[in-house]
C-alpha cells in the first residue's frame, strides 16, 4: 500500500475515537457512515452515525420556557452493528464455562488494534487482537465500504482467525432502529428523537429489514440487510443466520466453528432507500430488492474500486509530501460529500460534510469555497448544488418580503425547505447560558449565491444556464441588495445597515440593545459586484429572455437603472488608513492579546472566553476571521482594486498590505475557514509568513485544532479551500473571457504539483508546476485551442498539444 494513500491509526486510543470517527467516515454523496468500531454503542467514547444527504427532520424543544424549533440532519438506522463472542463449548479468551464477554476494543483482552483509510480504494479496515491470560488470542480483520459506484449499498467484511484456541464463535449482525442525534453535547438538553413507526421483518432470502419514518417531515427510511459467513480453508457457506425481531432493530445471529487455521469469514451487506428516491415505489421494497440482488462481498469491492478510480480521474491533484497527503485526505472527504451522485439529488453543501452532526447539517456559505473546484472538476454536481439554491429562491423572495424588502433574501443557514434554519439562541459551553443568536443578520450568503453562479458560467461556459437560472438568482439577489441600501445626505453615499458579516463575534454595537452593524465592508464590497454584474448580464441578455425575465420577476429599467448608481456610491468606511471591518470599527477598543493568550492559551473562541467573564467581544477590535480580507479570496488584487475604483476609493498596494498587517494582529481563528483566507492574501503579499497559515489550515481537522468540533463533522469549506488553495491560489488561475488567466504566486513548500482540469469543452486539461515553469497540456480533440493569458502575453496551447511557459519572478499584483 502507498504511504500517500494510506491514513493509518496504530493502536487504541478511546479519548481520540470520535475524532477517527470522524476521519474514517465512509460515503458515496448519498450517504455516509462514521468510522465507528461495529462492535461498540452510541456513547461518552463512540459515536456511529449514518447521514443521507438532504434527510432533514424539525423538531420543537423548551430553552428558558421558550419553544424553539430546529431543523437537523437526521442520524438513521444504524447498520454497523456486528458483534462477536466465544460460545460456552470455546476455549478461547474468555472468563470460563458460559459465553465469553462480548469483544470490543474498550475489552481489557485487547491486545493490538490498528486501523487504516485507504484512500484509493475507498476503503476502512481494521485489525484487532484479543488474548485472555492463557495466551489465546483472537484475531479480528474487518473492512468496509459505502459503495461509490451503487449510492444505496454498503457492506462489512469480517474475518475471524483464533490461536491456541478451538471452539464456537457467536456472531450477531443488527439493524438498530432506536437511535437519536446525539453527537453534539451541547445540542443534548434539545429535542432529539426524530424517527418514528418502526418496523422490522425477515425475507425469505435470508435477509433482514427495517422501516421507519422521520417524526413531522415524513421521510419513509428503509434499510434491508443480508449476512452470511463461511467457514474453514473450504469456506463452506451453508452457515444461515437466525432472524430475531425486536419493536426497533432486527438482529441476525450466527454460530460458527472456529479453530487454529479455519477462520470464519462473514460478510454484511446492506441497502439503504429513503421515500425521497425517485423511480422506486416502496423504499421498503427497494432495499430489499437491492441486498438480495447484490453481489458477493468480492464482486462488490471490485465495482467499488473501479467507481473510486474512475472518480480519481475526474478530481486529480498531485502534490508531494506530507501536504499532498492531507489534501488527498481532504479531498476524499470532499468527493464522498460531493461525488457525481450528488448532482442529481436536491442538496446543498453541509458546512460539516456527512460526517456528524454540528451545525445540524446545515448549509451556510461553505459553497463559497467548495464550488471553485469543483467547477473545475466535477462541474454537473457544482450545476446541481446550484439547483438547490434555485429551487429556495421563491423561499428567499418570501423571506425578504416578510422584512419589507424586495428581491430574494437567502438564509444564513438552509436545511429542507429554504427557510432560516439558524437558531434564535446557541449555548455557551465555557458559561452554560443560552444567548440570542444574531448570526440569522449574515445576508451576505445572498452574494455568495450570485458570485457561485457567475464562477460556475464562467468555468464552463455554460450560458444556458446563466441566461435561465442563474439571471434569476442574481438578479433577485441584486435587488434585494438595491431595496436593502438606503441613502445617507450626510456621507454622500448608499449605506446597508443593520447586518453581520462573516466575521460572527460583532452582532451588535457595544452598549446597543439593536441587533446589526452598519455598512460592512464585505457586504458593501459583494453587494456593489453583485449589482454590477447582474446590470451587465442583463446587458448581455437576449432581448427577448431580457424582457420575458424581467416580467416573470416584475422588476422593471427604473428600478434597475438604481442599481448602477448604487454600485458606485456603497460606502466602504475607512479608518486611520485602513479599511474598516465596519462603521465604528476603529472606535472599539483594543483587546489585551498577550494577557488573554497567557490566561487561556486557546482564544481562538474568544466570543466564548469573554462571554463567561461578563464581557461582549463587540466591545473589541478582535475577529473570529477578518472578514475583510475575504475580499482577497474572491477577487484578485486587480479585480479588487477596480471595484474599489468603481467605489471611488483607490485600493493600492500600500493600503491593502497595510490592511492586511492590521488584520492579522486582531485576528483569533476562531473559524476554520480564517486561516486558509489569511494564507491566501498573505502569499500574495507577505510571501514568507503564508505557510504558517496554510499549514494550519492543512492541519485543521486532522489535528483538531479547534478542540474538540472535528469530531462533530469535518470541516468541508476549509478541506476543499486547501485544495483550491493549490489550484487557484497558488496559480492564481481565473476562468473569464473563454480563457484560463494565471498570475502565480507560489509558496517553496508548494512549488511542485500536478493538476488536471475541465475547462469549458476540454477534458483532462494537463498542468504540472515545476519550479519557474508552468507546463499546460490539452488533449487531442476536434475543439478549439486553449487561451492562455499570463503576464500580459497571451497564448494558444492546440489540442494534442503541450506547452512550458516561464512564470515571471515578481507578480503580485495577479491578474
Amino acid at each position: 500500500m502507498a504511504r500517500g494513500w494510506i491514513w493509518a491509526y496504530e493502536g487504541y486510543e478511546p479519548g481520540k475515537e470520535r475524532l477517527r470517527e470522524a476521519l474514517c467516515t465512509l460515503g458515496n454523496g448519498y450517504f455516509a457512515t462514521r468510522g465507528a468500531a461495529p462492535e461498540t454503542p452510541a456513547g461518552a467514547t463512540h459515536y456511529p452515525g449514518t447521514y443521507v444527504a438532504g434527510c432533514y427532520n424539525r423538531l420543537t424543544s423548551s430553552v428558558q420556557g421558550r419553544q424553539v424549533e430546529n431543523e437537523d440532519m437526521v442520524n438513521l438506522p444504524d447498520w454497523l452493528p456486528l458483534r462477536y463472542r466465544i460460545h460456552p463449548a470455546g476455549a478461547g479468551p474468555g472468563p470460563g464455562p458460559g459465553p465469553g464477554p462480548w469483544l470490543t476494543p474498550d475489552h481489557a483482552y485487547l491486545a493490538e488494534h490498528r486501523q487504516w483509510l485507504d484512500l484509493r480504494g475507498g476503503t476502512l479496515t481494521r485489525r484487532s487482537v484479543y488474548e485472555d491470560g492463557a495466551g489465546r488470542r483472537l484475531t479480528v480483520e474487518q473492512e468496509r465500504l459505502v459503495h461509490m459506484g451503487d449510492p444505496h449499498l454498503a457492506a462489512l467484511h469480517t474475518v475471524f482467525s483464533a490461536e491456541g484456541w478451538s471452539g464456537e464463535l457467536e456472531v450477531e449482525a443488527v439493524i438498530d432502529g432506536d437511535v437519536r442525534n446525539s453527537g453534539v453535547a451541547r445540542y443534548r438538553e434539545l429535542a432529539n428523537r426524530h424517527l418514528t413507526g418502526w418496523e422490522t421483518g425477515t425475507e425469505p432470502k435470508s435477509s433482514v429489514w427495517l422501516r421507519c419514518r422521520t417524526v413531522e417531515s415524513d421521510i419513509g427510511i428503509a434499510l434491508a440487510a443480508r449476512t452470511v459467513a463461511s467457514c474453514g480453508p473450504e469456506r463452506n457457506g451453508d452457515h444461515r443466520a437466525e432472524p430475531r425481531q425486536e419493536p426497533r432493530a432486527v438482529h441476525q445471529t450466527l454460530m460458527l466453528p472456529l479453530a487454529p487455521g479455519s477462520d470464519a469469514v462473514v460478510d454484511k451487506t446492506v441497502a439503504l432507500f429513503t421515500s425521497r428516491d425517485p423511480a422506486i415505489g416502496s423504499p421498503l421494497r427497494a432495499a430489499v430488492s437491492a441486498v438480495d440482488g447484490a453481489p458477493v462481498y468480492s464482486r462488490l469491492l471490485v465495482s467499488h474500486r473501479k467507481a473510486w478510480a474512475d472518480l480519481w480521474q475526474q478530481a486529480r491533484l498531485e502534490v508531494p509530501g506530507e501536504a499532498g497527503r492531507i489534501l488527498r485526505l481532504h479531498l476524499f472527504h470532499v468527493l464522498q460529500t460531493l461525488s457525481p451522485h450528488t448532482a442529481e439529488l436536491d442538496v446543498g453543501v453541509p458546512a460539516r460534510g456527512l460526517h456528524g452532526e454540528a451545525y445540524r447539517g446545515h448549509v451556510f456559505w461553505d459553497e463559497l469555497f467548495v464550488l471553485p473546484f469543483l467547477n473545475l472538476h466535477l462541474p454537473e454536481v457544482s450545476r446541481g448544488l446550484l439547483d438547490y439554491r434555485h429551487r429556495r429562491l421563491p423561499a428567499a423572495v418570501d423571506a425578504a418580503r416578510a422584512v419589507g424588502r424586495n428581491g430574494a433574501m437567502y438564509p444564513w443557514q438552509s436545511a429542507d425547505e429554504g427557510r432560516e434554519e439558524t437558531q434564535e439562541v446557541h449555548l455557551n459551553p465555557r458559561s452554560g447560558r443560552w444567548l440570542p443568536d444574531r448570526s440569522r443578520l449574515q445576508h451576505h450568503v445572498g452574494s455568495a449565491v450570485a458570485y457561485n453562479v457567475w464562477q460556475y458560467c464562467q468555468a464552463t461556459g455554460d450560458t444556458e444556464y446563466l441566461y435561465s437560472k442563474g439571471a434569476e438568482m442574481m438578479l433577485q439577489v441584486a435587488r434585494f441588495w438595491a431595496d436593502s441600501a438606503v441613502w445617507d445626505d450626510s456621507l454622500g453615499r448608499y449605506r446597508i445597515r443593520g447586518v453581520v458579516g462573516p466575521d460572527e463575534y460583532h452582532d451588535a454595537y457595544p452598549d446597543s440593545d439593536e441587533a446589526g452593524l452598519d455598512d460592512n465592508t464585505y457586504t458593501n464590497v459583494t453587494a456593489a459586484w453583485v449589482l454590477a454584474r447582474a446590470g451587465e448580464l442583463c446587458r448581455d441578455l437576449p432581448a427577448s429572455r431580457c424582457r420575458q425575465l424581467l416580467d416573470q420577476i416584475r422588476l422593471d429599467r427604473e428600478e434597475m437603472d438604481r442599481w448602477d448608481d448604487i454600485s458606485r456610491r456603497l460606502y466602504v468606511p475607512h479608518h486611520r488608513g485602513v479599511i474598516s471591518q465596519f462603521a465604528g470599527y476603529g472606535d472599539l477598543a483594543e483587546l489585551d492579546w498577550e494577557g488573554y493568550g497567557e490566561r487561556y492559551g486557546n482564544i481562538r473562541r474568544l466570543d466564548r472566553i469573554l462571554e463567561a467573564e461578563g464581557d461582549t467581544v463587540n466591545r473589541y477590535q478582535a475577529s473570529k476571521q477578518a472578514d475583510v480580507l475575504m475580499l482577497g479570496y474572491l477577487f484578485s488584487p486587480k479585480e479588487l482594486a477596480a471595484l474599489f475604483r468603481r467605489l471611488g476609493h483607490e485600493l493600492d498596494d500600500e493600503t491593502w498590505r497595510a490592511t492586511v498587517d492590521y488584520y492579522v494582529k486582531r485576528t483569533s481563528h476562531g473559524s476554520t475557514l480564517s486561516s486558509l483566507v489569511h494564507a491566501w492574501v498573505l502569499a500574495r503579499v507577505h510571501r514568507d509568513d503564508a505557510w504558517v497559515y496554510c499549514e494550519e489550515a492543512l492541519i485543521g481537522d486532522v489535528a483538531d485544532i479547534q478542540g474538540g468540533t472535528t469530531e462533530e463533522g469535518i470541516h468541508l469549506g476549509a478541506m476543499a479551500g486547501t485544495l483550491d488553495f493549490v489550484q487557484r491560489g497558488m496559480t492564481g488561475l481565473e476562468t473569464r473571457d473563454d480563457a484560463l488567466w494565471l498570475a502565480p504566486a507560489t509558496l517553496p513548500q508548494l512549488s511542485k504539483f500536478r493538476m488536471r482540469l475541465r475547462f469549458r469543452r476540454h477534458w483532462d486539461v494537463d498542468l504540472r508546476l515545476r519550479a519557474e515553469r508552468l507546463r499546460i497540456a490539452v488533449p487531442d480533440s476536434e475543439r478549439p485551442g486553449v487561451r492562455v493569458k499570463l503576464d500580459g502575453s497571451a497564448y494558444v496551447v492546440e489540442p494534442g498539444t503541450a506547452r512550458w511557459l516561464e512564470l515571471p519572478t515578481d507578480m503580485p499584483g495577479g491578474s
